[in-house]
C-alpha cells in the first residue's frame, strides 16, 4: 500500500470535522479498508484522580459500551501513572487471557469483552501525553504488529484533533466559570437592589460621616449593631464609595456555612481534594479579588477558621483545600457582628489577635429605637418598595394614628422588623381592598409608658439614652412642640432652652 496516500486520506477525515465523534466515525470507516476494525475508543487518563475518561466510543450495537469513566484500582495506580508518563508505545493484544501482566488484564476487561482483539497507540503532542486510541475487532488474534504501526502513522493528526478538542472543552469550562461568576454577582446585586440608606441625614448621620471617612481607604471596617439594623446595606455603601467599586462585592454569612464546608467555601479546593471534588473551585476570597468581601456575623466563625482568616489578613494569601501552592488575593475586608466580641475574647471563643486585625475602624450602628425620627421615611420607603414587588398599583396610605403607633414601638427587630410589619399590613389590605394601612397587629403596642416601653410586658433595665429620649419626647408632646418660654418643654424639664436643644440635636429629636 502507498503509506503517504493512506496518511493523507486518513488525515482529511480526522481533520474534516470540529466534532471529534463525527471525525472519528469517518476515520474508522476509512481504516476498515486496511485494518480489522469493528470499534474504536479514544480516552484520556487523569493521574491526579486516577481515573480514565472516554472521549470517543464507537462499538457495534451488540457489544457492551465502554463506561464514560473508568476508575483505576488503587493497587494499579503507580503502574498506570508510570505507563502514562513513559515514552509512547504502540502494540496489539490478541488474547487477553494470555497477557502475563495482571494490571493489563484487569484494565482491559474494564473496556472490552474477553473475545475481542485490540491494536492501540499512545498519542503525544509537543512531548506531552494526550490520550490513547484503541481499535478493536471481534475475535482473537486479529491483529499483527504491522496494524498497530499503521495506526501509529496517524499519531500526529489524531493528537492535533484531540488537543483542539480538549482546548475547546477547557474554553467551555472557563465560559461556564465566567457565567457562574456572572450569575453569582447578579444574585448578590438583586438581593441589594432597592436597598436605600434611610436616615443618612438624620438618625444615621454620624454613621454616614464615618462611612465617608473610611470608604476611600483599604482599611478593614467592623460594623457593630443589633440584628436587623442594616449592616449589609452599610457594607455595600462602603464598597460602592471605595476605589474598589468596579470589583466584586462578595458576602459571606459566617453563621450559615456548615463547618465541614467552611474551608472549601472560603478558600476553594483543588480537584480531588475530597469525594465529589471533580474540578478546581474558587472560594469566596478568590471571587472577591480586587474587590470587597463582607464577613457577616463574624462572631459565629469557628476557632479553626479564625486562625486561617488571621493568616489571610497577615499574608494576603490563601491556600486551597487539597493544594500546596499559595494564591495571592487582594481584598478589602468589611466584617459585621451583633455580638460583643470583647466578651467572647474573655470567654476564649474569639481570637484576640484576629479582633485587633478586624477592629481597625469600628462603626456602631444605632438601633431603630434610638432614631425614631427615621421611622416615617422608612415606612414610606417600604410601602413603595413592597407595592412594586407585589404589583399593587393603587395608592396605599397610613390609617389615622398608625404613624404615631409605629414611632412609639421599640422595634426589637429593628429595620427588618419594621419592613416585615409593613409587608404584613399590605397583605392584610388585599383581602378587603382597603387603601389604609392600620398596623393593628399584636406585635404593636397600643400604649407606651414613659420609658418608651410597651406596658404589660415584663420590665427590664432600659438604656439611659433611651429613657432620656422618651422623657424629652413626652415633655415636647405635653408642650405641643414648644421648646422655650412659659409652658415649654425646657421649663417642664427644668433645663435651659439651649441645653435642651443641644440634647435634642445629640439624640436626633
Amino acid at each position: 500500500m502507498d503509506e503517504n496516500l493512506f496518511f493523507r486520506q486518513a488525515a482529511l477525515r480526522i481533520c474534516g470535522s470540529l466534532n471529534l465523534q463525527q471525525a472519528m466515525e469517518k476515520t474508522l470507516e476509512f481504516l476498515k479498508q486496511y485494518i480489522p476494525a469493528d470499534g474504536m475508543l479514544l480516552g484520556v487518563y487523569d493521574p491526579d484522580l486516577n481515573v480514565g475518561r472516554k472521549l470517543v466510543s464507537i462499538v457495534p450495537e451488540h457489544w457492551p459500551p465502554p463506561p464514560d469513566t473508568i476508575p483505576i484500582p488503587a493497587k494499579y495506580r503507580e503502574w498506570m501513572k508510570k505507563r502514562w508518563t513513559s515514552a509512547p508505545e504502540f502494540d496489539v493484544i490478541n488474547d487477553i487471557d494470555a497477557e502475563p501482566e495482571e494490571s493489563m488484564r484487569v484494565i482491559f476487561r474494564m473496556l472490552w469483552p474477553d473475545w475481542v482483539s485490540t491494536a492501540h497507540t499512545d498519542l503525544e503532542l509537543d512531548s506531552r501525553r494526550l490520550a490513547g486510541i484503541f481499535l478493536a475487532a471481534s475475535g482473537k488474534h486479529r491483529y499483527r504488529k504491522e496494524h498497530a504501526r499503521l495506526l501509529n502513522l496517524l499519531n500526529e493528526p489524531i493528537s492535533i484533533a484531540v488537543a483542539n478538542y480538549l482546548q475547546y472543552q477547557e474554553t467551555l469550562r472557563l465560559q461556564e466559570l465566567l457565567a457562574d461568576d456572572n450569575r453569582y454577582l447578579h444574585r448578590e446585586l438583586r438581593q441589594r437592589s432597592g436597598d436605600t440608606i434611610i436616615g443618612a441625614n438624620f438618625g444615621l448621620k454620624r454613621v454616614m460621616d464615618q462611612v465617608r471617612q473610611v470608604a476611600p481607604l483599604d482599611s478593614p471596617v467592623l460594623l457593630l449593631g443589633e440584628t436587623g439594623v442594616g449592616k449589609e446595606v452599610l457594607a455595600n455603601a462602603i464598597h460602592a464609595a471605595s476605589q474598589r467599586r468596579d470589583g466584586p462585592f462578595i458576602k459571606v454569612n459566617c453563621g450559615g456555612l456548615p463547618e465541614s464546608l467552611l474551608d472549601s467555601e472560603l478558600f476553594g479546593h483543588e480537584k480531588g481534594a475530597f469525594t465529589g471534588a471533580v474540578g478546581r473551585k474558587r472560594g469566596r476570597f478568590e471571587r472577591a479579588d480586587k474587590g470587597t468581601i463582607f464577613l457577616d456575623e463574624i462572631g459565629e466563625l469557628p476557632m479553626a477558621a479564625q486562625v486561617k482568616l488571621l493568616r489571610v489578613l497577615q499574608t494576603k494569601e490563601i491556600e486551597r483545600v487539597g493544594g500546596s501552592e499559595t494564591v495571592p488575593v487582594d481584598v478589602r475586608i468589611v466584617s459585621a457582628t451583633h455580638r460583643n466580641l470583647e466578651d467572647m475574647i474573655r470567654e476564649e471563643r474569639f481570637r484576640e489577635d484576629l479582633w485587633f486585625r478586624l477592629n481597625v475602624f469600628p462603626i456602631m450602628i444605632p438601633p431603630l429605637r434610638q432614631r425614631p425620627q427615621d421611622v416615617p421615611e422608612l415606612v414610606d420607603h417600604f410601602i413603595s418598595r413592597k407595592s412594586r414587588e407585589m404589583k399593587i398599583s393603587r395608592p396605599l396610605r397610613l390609617a389615622p394614628g398608625a404613624l404615631q403607633r409605629l414611632t412609639a414601638h421599640r422595634w426589637p427587630g429593628n429595620v427588618r422588623e419594621l419592613e416585615n410589619a409593613v409587608e404584613r399590613a399590605i397583605i392584610q389590605t388585599q383581602g378587603n381592598r382597603s387603601e389604609l394601612l392600620a398596623f393593628d397587629t399584636p406585635s404593636l403596642p397600643t400604649k407606651v409608658n414613659c420609658a418608651g416601653k410597651p406596658e404589660g410586658q415584663n420590665p427590664r433595665m432600659q438604656l439611659l439614652d433611651d429613657v432620656i429620649v422618651a422623657h424629652i419626647r413626652r415633655a415636647l408632646n405635653k408642650s405641643g412642640g414648644k421648646v422655650e418660654g412659659k409652658g415649654g418643654a425646657a421649663e417642664l424639664l427644668g433645663l435651659h432652652p439651649s441645653t435642651l436643644r443641644g440634647k435634642m440635636r445629640k439624640f436626633g429629636i
